[in-house]
C-alpha cells in the first residue's frame, strides 16, 4: 500500500509542477485541500484579494490546462496513477464513493487530503471522471469509459426510484431483476454514491428507513429481532447489538430492557424473552391470552388445545397455563377436560 501512496504522491506533485505561477498552484492546492483543509472560493479570494468569480475562472482554466497536458503525455506520473485507480475501480464496480476508493488504495482509513488528492487527479485524468458532492450524491470517482458525471447521477437516481417504488428495502438480487446491469456489484457501487440510500444486512433502502439506517436503540433492537426471525432474551439482544455492524453499538443490558418495555413493537412472551408484535404475538397476561384464544372459538376447548395455542404466543411452562385455567372467575370447566369462558 505504501507503493500506491507513492504513485499518487508523484502524480499530484508532477501535476502541480506543470502549473507555472505560484498563485495558481496555491489556488489548486487550497481548492482541493491537498495540504490542509479544502477551502471555498470566498476564502481563497479573500486571501489573494481577488473576487470569488475570479478564483473560479482561474481554477477552471488551470484544470483545462492540466487536462490537455495529461492527454498529451506531458505529466508522466499521471499514467501509473490512472492505471492504479482504474484497476481498483474495476474491482469495486466501475464507480466508487471517494472515501471508499481512497481507503481501498491506501489499505486503511484515509485522511481528507489523501482522499482529495485522488479527487484532484480524477478531475482532469482522461480515463476518469468525478461526481461533485451535493445534497444527493457523495463525492465520487468513476471510470470515464462507462459514463460521465451526468450519466452516473442518472443511474444513481434510477436505483433510488426503484427502491422508492418498492416501498421497502431490497436485496441486490431483487434490484438486479428491476435494473439492466451486467452484474449486481455494479448496482451496489452505484447505490453507494447516493446520500438518499443506506444499506444493512445485505439490503438497500432509503436512509430514512430505520430497518437499514437505525438511529436509536429501539430501531437497533427491531433490526436485530427482524434479522433473527425468532424471539430473543433481552441480554442476547444487547450482545447482538454489540457484535453488529451498527455505527454506535455500546449499549447496556439495562438500557435494552428499558426500551423493550416502552416500545409497543416488542412483546414480552416469556421471562425476559421478547418478540415482534408483527409476528402475531399479543401483549397481556396468560389469562388474557387464554381469554383471547377462547373468545375466537365457537365451542369449548380441551386443555391440550388451549395449551398448544398459548405456547404459540408465549414462552411459558405448561403448568403456568394450567394454573391460570383454574381461575373460576375467568374460566369454566366443562366435563373432565374442556373449558369455556366463565
Amino acid at each position: 500500500m505504501e507503493q500506491n501512496a507513492e504513485i499518487l504522491k508523484k502524480a499530484i506533485s508532477g501535476s502541480l509542477e506543470i502549473i507555472e505561477q505560484e498563485r495558481e498552484k496555491e489556488i489548486i492546492a487550497r481548492r482541493f485541500g491537498l495540504v490542509e483543509r479544502k477551502e471555498t472560493l470566498e476564502q481563497i479570494g479573500e486571501m489573494l484579494s481577488i473576487t470569488r468569480e475570479r478564483v473560479r475562472q482561474l481554477e477552471k482554466a488551470i484544470l483545462i490546462r492540466l487536462q490537455i497536458a495529461a492527454e498529451e503525455g506531458e505529466i508522466e506520473e499521471i499514467a501509473p496513477a490512472e492505471k492504479l485507480l482504474v484497476r481498483n475501480l474495476t474491482e469495486m464496480g466501475r464507480v466508487a464513493k471517494l472515501s471508499d476508493i481512497a481507503d481501498k488504495i491506501y489499505g486503511r482509513a484515509t485522511k481528507p487530503n489523501e482522499r482529495m488528492g485522488i479527487y484532484f487527479i480524477a478531475t482532469f485524468a482522461k480515463n476518469l471522471c468525478v461526481v461533485e458532492e451535493n445534497d444527493r450524491y457523495y463525492p465520487s470517482v468513476g471510470i470515464a469509459e462507462y459514463g460521465d458525471a451526468a450519466t452516473i447521477k442518472a443511474r444513481v437516481d434510477q436505483v433510488v426510484d426503484v427502491i422508492k417504488k418498492n416501498k421497502q428495502p431490497m436485496t441486490l438480487e431483487e434490484l438486479d431483476e428491476k435494473l439492466d446491469y451486467e452484474h449486481p456489484i455494479h448496482i451496489q457501487a452505484t447505490a453507494s454514491l447516493s446520500k438518499q440510500l443506506a444499506t444493512l444486512n445485505g439490503v438497500w433502502g432509503l436512509v430514512k428507513w430505520p430497518i437499514v439506517n437505525p438511529k436509536n436503540i429501539r430501531d437497533k433492537i427491531y433490526v436485530i429481532l427482524d434479522a433473527a426471525k425468532k424471539p430473543m432474551h433481552f441480554s442476547d439482544i444487547a450482545k447482538a447489538i454489540r457484535e453488529s455492524n451498527f455505527k454506535r453499538k455500546n449499549v447496556t443490558v439495562q438500557a435494552i430492557h428499558n426500551e423493550l418495555i416502552k416500545d409497543p413493537r416488542f412483546v414480552l412472551i416469556g421471562r425476559g424473552i421478547y418478540a415482534l408484535d408483527s409476528w402475531g404475538y399479543k401483549k397481556g397476561t396468560i389469562s388474557d391470552i387464554i381469554k383471547t384464544i377462547m373468545s375466537s372459538s365457537n365451542k369449548p376447548m380441551t386443555r391440550e388445545e388451549i395449551v398448544k395455542q398459548v405456547l404459540k404466543l408465549r414462552k411459558v411452562k405448561e403448568t403456568t397455563i394450567l394454573l391460570n385455567l383454574q381461575n373460576k372467575k375467568n374460566f369454566k370447566k366443562i366435563g373432565k377436560n374442556s373449558y369455556t369462558l366463565a
